[in-house]
């Protein structure tokens, strides 16, 4: 089987060694790579109920048969652990410039196991593990240290992952971050990786993997490349990027402002994508083998933020912060964006923990007096927040424990300890569902489905389909996953392109029910994980606010009745019994 190192790097942390083991070929088969090999290699190596801070959890970086190939959309990686903002399984992903050298040192996961006794940073190359003392790029903030770790290695074809105070200090929703404006943003892995006292990774090396049909590669690549420029979801995102999304979610009423209360703006024409254009200096910026170049390279033109840079921002920052928040410009959306980055924390949390702040601060819950569209006072406890200091010690540790520690647990909104993204589920019924099964709390990425409803292929409030497109979006996301490819391929690659995908790299020749199994198999051995740590199908739900609180003219819901029927099918599809636990070999 071609497109595979078949071997794995173990690193161990406390004694600073390392060594390979290798990966039998049953395991490509039935997961393919990816999540799917990272997946199994936290089943056996994790032991059940691990403390996700602790030595004995690991972190994982793994890659695909797709990386570092011709492939379109396949310069991404993968990071994989236990989370320590849900107690659940973990993943997150970061395209940029680091998946070719991560694959270049000669396998397909590297596993951090232990933790260092004093800060360090990780060399990973042709000469095997390289072990650096990093007590002065500690305290570095993410754009700092990764030049100054990018000075050290002096390798310009390295690519470099590095965590900043907010990872070091243990926020449990700490990023990890590459080429500056790049983030596997969810979950906390960043977490895990300052738990380990592990500042940065460098990566380079001179192995390339082969894959199965080198011609079939280069055609498969020179066809999309022609293809891409007459495509219109190349030209939206080269042209607008994910803050086109502003005004699509505005018109359905389903973008969430006022901490998850309203699902409009008035203010939307100030934060969409056309006046980003309009009023900043915005370039297209594509990662490696990427075509759509939906990255927003920004600068601000004028005002007290004037020079500032941000790739972005994206959609999600801007309704956790211009929705949830009520920010009402742009260039304070990227001054908050650019907090988060250089402090190393997920925006979308990171927003939602501020408008819950605000709430309890407007409830008399806190002595604090926040307000929202406060943009300074929001920094500031995005700062406090990193540093553990004041309210932001409490909101550090997630907002569960904040709900808790506040009396605040009826208004809280998330699902297993994760904070929703940037679409209503009392108006888009699937991510209600989405939020609800998701392998790592309330996730839009894992499925996407609300571009079902956008397509019309269920309309809004149709119940009948919703759990079976819900599932076909999935599967093809996960195998996305399993590759490792980019989320915005969704719409090119299709059934058959995955079966041409593989067939290419691996020479594996699969159909779709092939694919589907490789997909259900990856899904259930997340699901077993989660199952293995505690949740139960009781968990599989969502906040009452989203089944009680209307938004909208019509205050809409998701009544209980629908979302019980979507779970019920969602299980049927799975294959799931009623307690939502996959069959057991």
């Amino acid at each position: 089987m071609k497109g595979y190192f078949k071997k794995i790097l173990m690193i161990n942390l406390t004694d600073q060694t390392y060594r390979d083991e290798s990966v039998d070929d049953s395991v490509y088969r039935d997961y393919l790579g990816g999540k799917g090999l990272a997946t199994h290699l936290l089943l056996k190596k994790n032991k059940p109920g691990v403390d996700p801070l602790s030595p004995d959890n690991h972190l994982i970086f793994a890659l695909g048969p797709m990386n570092d190939t011709r492939i379109w959309g396949s310069s991404r990686w993968g990071v994989y652990t236990k989370s320590p903002q849900t107690g659940i399984f973990s993943e997150s992903y970061s395209g940029g410039r680091v998946a070719e050298p991560m694959s270049r040192t000669g396998y397909d996961a590297f596993v951090l196991e232990g933790a260092s006794a004093s800060p360090v940073y990780l060399e990973i190359c042709d000469d095997g593990v390289r072990f650096h003392d990093a007590a002065d790029i500690w305290g570095a903030d993410a754009y700092k240290a990764q030049d100054m770790v990018t000075e050290r290695v002096a390798r310009k074809d390295a690519g470099i992952l590095v965590i900043g105070p907010a990872g070091e200090k243990m926020v449990r929703f700490a990023v990890i971050a590459n080429n500056y404006w790049r983030h596997a943003g969810r979950s906390g892995a960043g977490a895990v990786m300052g738990s380990k006292k592990v500042k940065a990774l460098a990566f380079y090396g001179s192995k390339k993997k082969e894959v199965a049909d080198p011609e079939a590669e280069k055609a498969f690549a020179k066809e999309w490349a022609q293809k891409s420029k007459d495509l219109p979801v190349v030209d939206f995102f080269k042209n607008l990027g994910t803050p086109g999304m502003v005004d699509i979610l505005n018109e359905i009423g389903a973008f969430p402002s006022r901490y998850w209360s309203e699902g409009t703006v008035a203010h939307r024409e100030a934060i969409n994508a056309q006046t980003l254009n309009r009023d900043f200096t915005v370039k297209p910026n594509a990662c490696a083998k990427c075509f759509m170049a939906c990255g927003r390279m920004t600068t601000v033109r004028e005002g007290r933020f004037k020079g500032l840079q941000v790739e972005g921002p994206e959609y999600e920052t801007i309704f956790a912060f211009g929705g949830l928040c009520l920010i009402k410009t742009l260039d304070e959306i990227l001054y908050l964006n650019d907090v988060c980055d250089r402090l190393g924390m997920d925006t979308i949390t990171g927003g939602n923990l501020a408008a819950f702040a605000i709430e309890a601060s407007l409830r008399g819950k806190i002595q604090e007096k926040l307000a929202y569209g406060d943009t300074d006072a929001i920094a500031a406890l995005l700062t406090n927040i990193a540093n553990k200091e004041g309210l932001g010690a409490v909101l550090a540790e997630g907002i569960r424990h904040a709900a808790k520690t506040w009396g605040l647990e009826d208004i809280a909104i998330h699902v297993k300890g994760m904070e929703p993204a940037g679409y209503d589920p009392r108006v888009l019924k699937s991510m209600a569902l989405a939020y609800a099964t998701s392998d790592r709390g309330a996730c839009h990425a894992r499925t996407t489905a609300f571009k079902g409803e956008f397509a019309g292929l269920v309309a809004l409030d149709q119940i009948e389909g919703k759990a079976a497109m819900l599932v076909d979006f999935e599967d093809r996301l996960t195998l996305m996953d399993a590759m490792i490819g980019c989320r915005f391929y969704r719409d090119l690659y299709l059934w058959d392109e995955f079966s041409q995908i593989i067939k290419i790299t691996t020479g594996r020749e699969l159909d779709k029910s092939g694919l589907q199994r490789i997909a259900a198999n990856i899904r259930d051995a997340t699901r077993l994980f989660n199952l293995r740590e505690g949740i139960t199908h009781k968990d599989d739900t969502l906040p009452d606010r989203f089944f009680e609180q209307g938004i909208g003219p019509e205050k809409k819901v998701i009544t209980r009745e629908d979302f019980a029927r979507m779970k019920e099918d969602y299980y049927d599809i799975r294959g799931w019994n009623a307690e939502g636990v996959p069959p057991r070999d």
